[in-house]
């Protein structure tokens, strides 16, 4: 019988993610998988021989990323890893470069991110967000508002980066009546096409559209390119959403164009850092509407990312196509 281990620095995390359901079903594959959680030098020597015999890794966040020198010493039989989580940049390059073989589930974690942005896509363009706070009032006097808000029928939507998620939310939203504008130097407009959207610059996505959704991937390129220029150039009536990462997004750029034109209105399910630094803008304009990381999978969506990774197994055992593996170049443009 081969054997797996689980490694993750939670144990909990190893929990939450691979079901008792689901681990009955790997253990009738691989016997009794232990839990690896500490990685130091003295502690992977301690685990020699568990790990020695290892050719699968089922793993999480909490994933160590180890050396090069560490997985040939003490995973001398490992094949592959499967990871039930989303990016796989904080570990994967040093197995795929030893020939491991790496699996990430970012295709579920992509589902509830997805699901949580075409919710608040479909709020803003009703003016869901600046009717807030005149909701409270007695006389219903919510549906009046300083902005016009034109619905969805033929609102315009824009998507920066259309990779897994912006791609996953292009597909929810077909079912809408919109204009969707996508910013991505790596989508071809043959791909655009496909899609059914129209490929754009950043700055068209600014200054025309209703509602801009963040996707893309948290590469040192991509740090700080949403900057305080493209937030001026908003529409009065105009939502940012992010659920991508905060060191995409000039945070004081942000702050100033909210901050200038209150009818304005951002969504932030990330910052950088998280949470903001005490004292910080973000907390105190009313316009700025802050969720704590919670797009990705939480509660019970992440057995969704444990599931994904077994039927890999299972693919791959089978000699079968799997759709979630990672190769090398794919670390340079994925998230």
């Amino acid at each position: 019988m081969e054997k797996a281990i689980f490694m993750s620095s939670s144990a909990g995390a190893i929990d939450n993610a691979y079901s008792p359901e689901l681990r009955k079903r790997m253990e009738a594959c691989f016997g009794e998988i232990p839990y690896i959680t500490k990685f130091g030098t003295d502690d992977l020597e301690a685990q020699r021989e568990l790990l020695a015999d290892a050719k699968y890794i089922f793993s999480t966040w909490g994933m160590p990323a180890l050396s090069s020198e560490a997985i040939a010493e003490y995973l001398p039989s490992l094949s592959a890893v499967f990871y039930a989580a989303g990016s796989v940049q904080g570990f994967a390059r040093n197995f795929l470069l030893r020939g491991v073989r790496v699996f990430s589930a970012w295709g579920a974690n992509a589902v509830p991110v997805a699901e949580f942005t075409v919710a608040q896509i479909l709020l803003a363009n009703k003016g869901y967000f600046q009717r807030l706070k005149y909701g409270s009032r007695e006389n219903w006097d919510n549906r009046v508002c300083p902005v016009r808000f034109e619905g969805n029928y033929d609102a315009k939507v824009g998507i920066i980066g259309a990779g897994m998620i912006g791609r996953l939310v292009i597909e929810l939203l077909r079912r809408h009546r919109l204009q969707v504008y996508v910013y991505d130097k790596f989508l071809s407009e043959e791909a655009a096409a496909e899609l059914g959207v129209t490929k754009t610059t950043l700055e068209y996505i600014f200054s025309e559209c209703d509602v801009i959704s963040n996707h893309l991937a948290n590469k040192e390129e991509t740090r700080g390119i949403l900057t305080g220029e493209l937030f001026a150039k908003m529409k009065p009536n105009a939502t940012f959403i992010n659920t991508g990462r905060g060191a995409q997004v000039d945070e004081e750029g942000l702050a100033c164009a909210m901050r200038e034109v209150p009818t304005r209105v951002a969504l932030l399910d990330v910052t950088d850092p998280e949470p903001p630094l005490p004292g910080s803008e973000l907390y105190r304009l009313p316009n700025i509407f802050l969720s704590p990381h919670i797009a990705g999978s939480i509660g019970s969506e992440v057995r969704r990312m444990g599931e994904y990774m077994f039927a890999e197994y299972e693919a791959l055992v089978r000699g079968e196509a799997t759709r979630y593996e990672v190769t090398l170049d794919m670390l340079e443009t994925m998230a």
